[in-house]
């Protein structure tokens, strides 16, 4: 039996899509760790070189992989799949107070990569992964039992 990976990454280029004018390349890292297995944690890497400044954002793999079919979520993240110069993508919405972004990623290597975090936690056993001790403890600011 081959063991299973504890974490995923990649790294793809999405492009912020830039109203009246040509789309612009982002490098993202997309991150999944069995210790949080209902997330996906996506790294945007904002400036290049020893200038480049990392915003990160987390939110539910389920999300991310309803998204490739069909739009969903509300509020802050919002995903949905489309084309764009002939090509399928998937255009991932973010908003915050600080701002909003429009991201086109690039449908064949989303699916890679979520693919990838089946593999290692497959669809209805995410609960096997998490101590519900230990996070019960973070929300009542106590210590966990050992």
């Amino acid at each position: 039996m081959t063991p299973r990976s504890t974490s995923v990454s990649t790294e793809i280029q999405f492009r912020l899509v830039v109203p009246g004018a040509a789309s612009l390349p982002v490098r993202a890292g997309l991150q999944y760790d069995v210790a949080d297995p209902y997330a996906v944690q996506v790294s945007f890497h904002t400036g290049s070189g020893a200038d480049s400044d990392i915003v990160e954002w987390t939110f539910a793999r389920q999300l991310l992989t309803d998204g490739v079919t069909a739009p969903v979520g509300e509020g802050d993240v919002q995903v949905w799949p489309s084309t764009s110069a002939g090509l399928p993508v998937v255009c991932l919405s973010l908003s915050s107070p600080s701002g909003k972004a429009l991201f086109e990623v690039p449908l064949p290597e989303l699916v890679d990569f979520l693919g990838q975090t089946y593999a290692s936690v497959p669809t209805g056993t995410e609960g096997e992964y998490v101590d519900v001790d230990a996070e019960l403890a973070l929300l009542l600011w106590a210590e966990p039992e050992t």
